[in-house]
């Protein structure tokens, strides 16, 4: 069990890099696209290539941080039973559905999406666009991407049976502070509420 463990802590810290670096396209996405908007607002000029790097790393923040995401416990879940049941039915329930669901899945398009890349590759397709990118950079952001979501998913597996034997904390438990649905919640809220005083408050001068 110790060495599973090991392995699973080597497939963390793989995808713990792979979602820090990911942050930094974020950061490109913003600067190109706003960039682009400028250029064309101002020069009245632009290009399909740097429209189709926008959704090449669109791509990217997607396909090669959802291994990242699952390790952090932020995918969306169905959990209103689940909750309800004790923690190791809940860790049992987790085994099934990463080995029946997850797991088939990734697997699955991981395999279709490599001849697929293979094929853009070797032909060196281009975008149908004029003045477009070559294609099969984007394509191998499939197989990759799912490749790490099934070594997270391997990962989840011992770390779940980790902790049936005693010997690995609970896989489940999220890390402390509000998730990224209950920060997106407050936000929304609290830009509701700022609308509500501004109303009132120009409400309040026009009487």
């Amino acid at each position: 069990m110790k060495a599973l463990l090991a392995l699973s802590r080597a497939i963390d810290a793989l995808n713990v890099r792979v979602g820090k670096a990911v942050t930094w396209v974020t950061l490109l996405v913003v600067l190109v696209s706003a960039g682009n908007a400028v250029v064309r607002k101002v020069f009245g000029t632009s290009s399909n290539a740097w429209l189709e790097l926008q959704w090449y790393m669109f791509g990217a923040m997607f396909l090669l941080t959802a291994g990242y995401t699952l390790l952090k416990n932020e995918h969306v879940r169905v959990d209103i039973l689940s909750s309800q049941l004790s923690k190791r039915t809940q860790i049992y329930i987790e085994i099934f559905g990463v080995l029946f669901f997850l797991l088939p899945m990734a697997i699955l398009i991981m395999y279709l999406s490599w001849p697929m890349f293979m094929d853009s590759y070797i032909s060196n397709e281009q975008s149908s666009n004029s003045g477009g990118l070559v294609r099969w950079p984007v394509k191998l952001l499939i197989p990759i991407g799912f490749a790490l979501l099934v070594l997270a998913g391997i990962s989840r597996l011992i770390k779940c049976v980790g902790y049936l034997c005693g010997q690995a904390p609970d896989p489940l438990a999220r890390a402390e502070g509000k998730t990224a649905e209950e920060q997106l919640a407050d936000e929304i809220a609290r830009e509701a509420q700022e609308r509500e005083a501004a109303a009132l408050q120009q409400q309040n001068k026009g009487q």
